[in-house]
């Protein structure tokens, strides 16, 4: 599908941002199985139309969650990664917890860079959002440097964190605020 203004929530030079819908169940799917192994053993995107469905229904239905897709302008739209905004809560809080993953193809040319800038802007912009959490297991090279690059700075360590590939992994505590003055 060609690249139209109106298609995106938020745009960089190269990549835009979209949510979820169901109809990207096959491609996103499909990048998923090729990027087993760039993800091991850190994350597991769905990889399967029943999968996909209960997750990107969770993102598009559940309040706390904002799911977002990272598309190539240049590409048609082709999917580079996603991030998604979980836990978000409102009030004196106003915070939601960052996780996201690039594709394989997609891995190492700036791409999810670009789409974490925009949404963090995004965040911080149109949802009001005062306070963003990155949780990285330590041994996660690239998403710390993602993270880092991005303006997040470390504050803490998480021991057994959360759950994943069979275990209670540790987990670095990245985060950083919104420029915005106090209130909403």
């Amino acid at each position: 599908m060609p690249h139209t203004a109106s298609r995106y929530l938020a745009e960089g030079p190269r990549v835009g941002l979209r949510h979820f819908t169901h109809a990207d169940g096959a491609e996103f799917t499909a990048r998923a199985r090729e990027s087993k192994d760039l993800h091991h053993p850190w994350l597991f995107p769905p990889d399967s139309q029943a999968a996909y469905s209960a997750y990107a229904g969770r993102l598009i239905e559940d309040r706390t969650k904002a799911g977002f897709l990272v598309c190539e302008k240049d590409a048609d739209g082709a999917l580079a990664g996603f991030i998604n905004i979980n836990n978000i809560v409102e009030g004196g809080f106003l915070c939601g917890a960052l996780g996201y993953g690039a594709f394989a193809h997609a891995a190492g040319r700036g791409l999810m860079r670009e789409g974490l800038d925009l949404v963090v802007r995004y965040a911080f912009g149109p949802m009001r959002l005062h306070r963003l959490e990155i949780n990285v297991q330590p041994g996660n090279a690239a998403s710390i440097a993602l993270a880092r690059a991005c303006g997040f700075r470390l504050e803490g360590f998480s021991p057994k964190m959360l759950f994943i590939d069979g275990a209670w992994r540790d987990h670095q505590r990245w985060a950083r605020t919104s420029d915005r003055g106090t209130g909403r």
